[in-house]
């Protein structure tokens, strides 16, 4: 202007809609200004009131002196948040599938008609498509679904006598041998003449489908109400089909299940509890971000780290090398959701003027915290099958320590202040049943006979003309000369590398 040089005014802070940061997002001076402003609060109640007592002053102090101080302790911890390195792994531990030999379904010289014949060609391409969709995680629920219900309503045949007046086991049950792995065994696989064997192991490779689903979900970068919804309903499936297998089926099977396969009553149980347990963790996540009840929160997390804990010792008496890796995740995810239980414990009580209670079930939540740091590390150095998980560099994990700090910061802070009670050596109890929100497995039953199959056409099958009884082809020696299967090739899960957009830092929220 007129020739003259101004210069222009360099800063490293900018406010914008009452908000002052800096070029670091350490919001220390916005922080500071709400802390002044609880202080100058508290300054002038004292010069206000001549008579306080201490009933009237902490009236005063929770409406309108702690709703700064708390303000502040949220953007502090959102700016430890922020300076930290924004990483986002895996957060759930997911098991290889099962691997399977070919069916050929080779009965048509025992078929005297076209609609039998046409039975086998349709069990073999819907087992062949089905197989295909279930080591892609990526595939949508409305592709997988149909695959398994086409599929299992045919073999059902091979089951039930597809008579409706007749209850007995079909006829065909033991015609044909089928071969599988278990996910957490080696490649040699179970082999039996037997289509509950076959409906049983298909049953649990696609539950162990919607787990890797909702994880494919859940990885992706801004997680919508409706994907989150995805998500709980794929853990809740694939638990239910668990347990449908295991209730129902198992049972039934020729011979007891080997120690570790995937019908192993242990093993059974920590999928299921895993499954169950991952879906509440959707429902914890929401809680959080609604702003629920703490007391809530708490007892869903409590449930949650039972949960987790009780698959850890299902499995916790079988060989290390073998499920050593899976254990350590199952222990520190029950670690973490105690450590969760505690916090919002602590500030329940803290809204009930339990100050002292609260200081200590803080001080559990950071001893939980440290033991789930610990597992973490031990996670990451144990061998095993399956994806390895990194929980501890998540925002979920990471945004807890600070917060449990500034809670138990303003309790102590509260407790000299106000209250002066004293501190228990053992924390409260935590709520054993929440009042809603709990997770249970979605009911599941397998679908009716395949219209194909009607007692004319099952009628037509011959078993005197079988050569699938040939003893020889049932010997021990020469299913062993086949060998191991290949492990099945999964396809490739996009994992973002952001932090998800939301204030609990939860993936599938």
């Amino acid at each position: 202007m007129n020739g003259e040089e101004i210069s222009v005014l360099k800063t490293s802070q900018e406010k914008d809609l009452g908000v002052t940061t800096d070029e670091h997002l350490s919001f220390e001076e916005h922080i500071q200004e709400k802390v002044n402003n609880a202080n100058r609060i508290m300054g002038m109640v004292r010069r206000s009131f001549e008579y306080l007592d201490v009933p009237m002053f902490r009236t005063i102090f929770k409406s309108i002196v702690r709703p700064h101080l708390e303000y502040a302790e949220w953007e502090a911890s959102y700016s430890v948040i922020s300076k930290q390195t924004i990483i986002m792994s895996h957060w759930f531990h997911r098991n290889p599938l099962k691997a399977t030999a070919e069916v050929k379904f080779d009965l048509k010289m025992v078929a005297s008609d076209s609609q039998a014949i046409k039975i086998c060609s349709d069990l073999k391409q819907a087992r062949v498509r089905l197989l295909e969709l279930l080591p892609d995680a990526n595939h949508e629920i409305n592709v997988v679904e149909p695959a398994l219900t086409l599929y299992l309503s045919l073999l059902r045949g091979l089951i039930e006598s597809p008579d409706e007046e007749s209850t007995d086991s079909s006829k065909l049950r033991h015609a044909l041998r089928f071969r599988w792995t278990h996910s957490m065994l080696s490649n040699t696989p179970e082999s039996h003449y037997d289509a509950i064997f076959d409906m049983v192991s298909v049953l649990q490779n696609t539950a162990f489908w919607y787990m890797k689903h909702a994880s494919k979900i859940a990885a992706q970068e801004d997680v919508s109400m409706e994907e989150a919804k995805q998500v709980h309903r794929s853990l809740r499936r694939g638990a239910g089909l668990l347990k449908y297998a295991q209730d129902e089926w198992v049972s039934r099977l020729l011979e007891s299940p080997p120690s570790g396969s995937d019908s192993d009553p242990r093993v059974h149980t920590a999928y299921l509890n895993q499954a169950t347990a991952e879906a509440q963790e959707v429902t914890i996540a929401r809680a959080i971000e609604l702003n629920h009840n703490a007391a809530l929160i708490s007892a869903l997390s409590n449930q949650t780290s039972k949960m987790f804990t009780t698959a850890a010792d299902s499995i916790a008496s079988l060989d290390e090398k073998k499920f050593g890796h899976w254990t350590k995740y199952l222990r520190l995810k029950g670690a973490f959701y105690a450590t969760y239980a505690y916090n919002y414990a602590g500030q329940n009580l803290l809204n009930q003027d339990k100050c002292g209670e609260a200081i200590r079930a803080l001080q559990e939540a950071q001893k939980k915290y440290e033991e789930a740091g610990v597992l973490c590390k031990e996670y990451s150095q144990v061998k095993g099958p399956g994806t390895q998980a990194k929980p501890e560099k998540h925002q979920f994990y990471r945004c807890l320590a600070p917060i449990i700090a500034r809670t138990l910061e303003k309790c102590e802070r509260e407790n000299g202040m106000i209250y002066h009670q004293k501190v228990p050596y053992d924390p409260s109890e935590l709520e054993l049943k929440a009042t809603y929100g709990l997770v249970a497995p979605e009911d599941y039953t397998i679908p009716p006979h395949a219209p194909l199959w009607s007692p004319v056409t099952y009628a037509a099958f011959d078993l005197t003309k079988n050569n699938a009884d040939d003893p020889a082809s049932k010997s021990k020696t020469s299913q062993k000369v086949e060998g191991d299967l290949p492990p099945v090739k999964e396809a490739d899960i996009h994992q973002t590398t952001k932090d998800p957009k939301n204030n609990s830092g939860c993936s599938v929220m």
